[in-house]
């Protein structure tokens, strides 16, 4: 999605978010991340630093963080984005500055890590490798009619890691639920969204 990501080119109006939609934005996040606490959320998006959004493309939007400078003009540094009406994601360059932040995660077996570098999508088998790869457990929560909950629907937006990689590689969609993955270990399990060297990865800050 950000292969050929490049700032100067792909990015067009830019427009301060209203103090509202910023807690809308916060509180999808809570919500697709249950495990970050209202101090770290308030961390990553501070009520005293404006958020600025990007359009990019016809469908996209970046959202970026201001970060004033001394004797320079300020630039805005993009912290999370989104798809059409999909989840609101993570960049990696965020995810990487706050490595105690636990947003959803998976992790691949090692043998994905040279397709994830290249940007391609996370195929079933690379989520279901004993030891390596890691979701979450299904079955913990039920639903209204009783039945088992997967940990992780069809949809969700995930912070991808590899085996034996500190940091994430990568952010992606569930292409279908891991229940679905676990069961049928075939197909793409998670559509790449954003990856380690890709252009947002490159793009530090806008300005």
């Amino acid at each position: 999605m950000f292969r050929t990501f490049d700032p100067s080119k792909d990015v067009s109006t830019s427009t301060q978010v209203k103090a509202s939609i910023q807690r809308g934005i916060k509180s999808q996040i809570a919500e697709a991340h249950p495990s970050i606490t209202e101090e770290e959320l308030d961390a990553l998006l501070p009520k005293k630093h404006p958020l600025v959004q990007y359009k990019v493309g016809p469908h996209m939007m970046l959202y970026c963080r201001r970060v004033e400078h001394e004797g320079a003009s300020p630039s805005d540094e993009p912290i999370f984005f989104q798809h059409r009406d999909g989840p609101i994601l993570p960049t990696l360059r965020m995810i990487h500055k706050y490595p105690s932040v636990k947003f959803t995660s998976v992790t691949v077996d090692k043998g994905a890590i040279p397709y994830l570098l290249g940007g391609a999508n996370v195929m079933c088998p690379g989520l279901t490798k004993d030891p390596g790869s890691v979701m979450p457990p299904d079955g913990i929560e039920q639903d209204e009619n009783g039945f088992d909950k997967p940990g992780l629907s069809k949809g969700d937006g995930v912070v991808i890691f590899a085996e034996g990689k500190e940091h994430a590689l990568g952010i992606g969609v569930m292409a279908m639920s891991s229940a679905d993955i676990r069961s049928k270990n075939k197909g793409i399990g998670i559509e790449i969204s954003h990856n380690l060297g890709d252009g947002l990865f490159m793009a530090n800050e806008l300005s």
